[in-house]
């Protein structure tokens, strides 16, 4: 079970954020500025934090630098009153992973909540598993269906970044620029051609699928 923790300075927040979290399947823990944070921090294994900015004794912008300098890749959501572009600009900036204002939905939080998670498991682990499906960063493999598919490092690195944000439409330059690399002299057309190996290499497997989006580029739909 995940372990969230809840740092904002208002007691009825706390409250809230814990009976919201806990009734979604979270452990929660509470703190009521940055500092105490830290102190939770060194007593428990912490999968998320949900932050607020304005905090007395440390800030959020404090505490996600200091976990930032010190490595930590724990994902962060800022949640805070704030809402100028600059507030947001300095969150990203310290290092958080996502920034929503209050008031906040409860839905789209918790849907964003399972994203972060579900992204630091993919990086930590570096695998992704659709169903039945196993994508294995390290081998550079695709298990599934009782084969075993071990890809050149371009289709594989082409696939991993589509299932690793599914739903995310990504341009063919951006695709070019992140697997290939900016100074790279192949042409973008070259994604065409990768994602033409993977259709046909994956045709008929039903845990996922690469989209063709008309005038923009490629996304990744996962069917379970």
């Amino acid at each position: 079970m995940f372990h969230i923790l809840v740092a904002d300075d208002d007691k009825n927040t706390r409250i809230y954020m814990r009976a919201l979290l806990e009734g979604a399947g979270y452990t929660v823990s509470t703190a009521q500025n940055g500092a105490k944070a830290l102190e939770v921090m060194q007593k428990k294994h912490i999968d998320l934090i949900i932050l607020d900015i304005m905090m007395p004794d440390m800030d959020g912008y404090e505490l996600t630098k200091e976990l930032r300098d010190a490595g930590d890749n724990i994902p962060i959501l800022m949640v805070s009153a704030r809402q100028l572009p600059a507030d947001k600009k300095k969150g990203f900036l310290v290092g958080t992973d996502d920034y929503m204002t209050k008031p906040v939905d409860d839905e789209e939080m918790l849907l964003r909540i399972h994203a972060l998670l579900r992204r630091a498991k993919i990086v930590s682990e570096k695998k992704i598993v659709i169903g039945d499906i196993i994508l294995d960063y390290n081998a550079m493999t695709v298990t599934g269906h009782g084969q075993v598919f071990e890809l050149p490092q371009k289709e594989f690195l082409l696939l991993y970044k589509l299932l690793s944000y599914p739903g995310q439409i990504f341009t063919r330059i951006q695709l070019m620029d992140e697997i290939w690399g900016m100074d790279s002299d192949t042409g973008w057309e070259t994604v065409t051609v990768h994602i033409g190996r993977l259709r046909k290499r994956f045709e008929g497997w039903p845990e996922f699928e690469i989209v063709s989006v008309r005038g923009l580029g490629y996304k990744a739909v996962r069917k379970v």
